[in-house]
C-alpha cells in the first residue's frame, strides 16, 4: 500500500462521506424514499471502491482507514437519526454504540501498549455490521414504503444486532485481553 491520497477509491470514499449529510437531512425531514436512495448508492459506492482498489491497484493506507471509517460513521449516524425520528428504539441505538465505542477503546489500548497493530475484524464483528447494515436499510425501506409490512423481518433484525453487538463486543475484549497478554513480556 502506497502513500497515495488521491486515487480514484478514495475519491469515491471521499464521495460517500459526502453523502452522509444528505442522507442524514432527507431522513430529519422524513423524505424516506429520497434517503433510501442516497442510502442504496452509498452502499453501491462502497462496493466500488473497494472493487476498484484491488483490479486498478490503487490500495492505499489513507483508503484502508478511510473506508471503515466513513461505513461506520453512516451506520452510526443512521442508528441516532433513526432513533431520533422514532424509527428504532433507543436502548439498541445505544447498544450498538456502546459497541463502537468499547472497541475504540481497545483499539487505542492497544495502540498506546504495543504501537500499531492490524486489528482485523473476527466473523462475530462481520455478521454485527451486516444485520447493522440490513436493518437500517429495512428501516428506511419500511418507511418509505409503509404498505411493504417488514416489521416482522425488522423485529429479527434487531433481535440479531442485539445478539451480535453483544457476542461481538465480548469477542473483542476478550481476544484483545489474550493478545495484550501474550504480548507483554513477564
Amino acid at each position: 500500500m502506497k502513500g497515495r491520497i488521491w486515487t480514484v477509491p478514495n475519491q469515491i470514499t471521499f464521495l460517500r462521506l459526502g453523502f452522509l449529510p444528505v442522507f442524514l437531512i432527507l431522513i430529519s425531514y422524513e423524505e424516506y424514499r429520497w434517503a433510501l436512495l442516497v442510502l442504496v448508492v452509498a452502499g453501491l459506492s462502497d462496493g466500488i471502491d473497494g472493487l476498484l482498489a484491488r483490479k486498478l491497484n490503487q490500495r492505499s493506507a489513507l483508503g484502508a482507514y478511510l473506508d471503515p471509517i466513513a461505513d461506520k460513521l453512516l451506520l452510526s449516524s443512521s442508528f441516532i437519526i433513526l432513533a431520533f425520528k422514532k424509527q428504532l428504539a433507543w436502548w439498541l441505538t445505544i447498544l450498538v454504540l456502546s459497541r463502537d465505542v468499547l472497541i475504540l477503546i481497545v483499539a487505542v489500548v492497544i495502540l498506546l501498549i504495543s504501537g500499531y497493530q492490524p486489528f482485523p475484524p473476527s466473523i462475530y464483528g462481520k455478521l454485527t455490521t451486516g444485520c447493522q447494515i440490513l436493518l437500517v436499510f429495512a428501516v428506511v425501506l419500511a418507511a418509505a414504503y409503509p404498505t411493504l409490512h417488514l416489521v416482522l423481518l425488522i423485529r429479527i433484525l434487531i433481535y440479531a444486532v442485539t445478539i451480535f453487538s453483544v457476542v461481538s463486543g465480548f469477542h473483542y475484549s476478550f481476544s484483545t485481553t489474550r493478545r495484550l497478554s501474550s504480548s507483554t513480556p513477564s
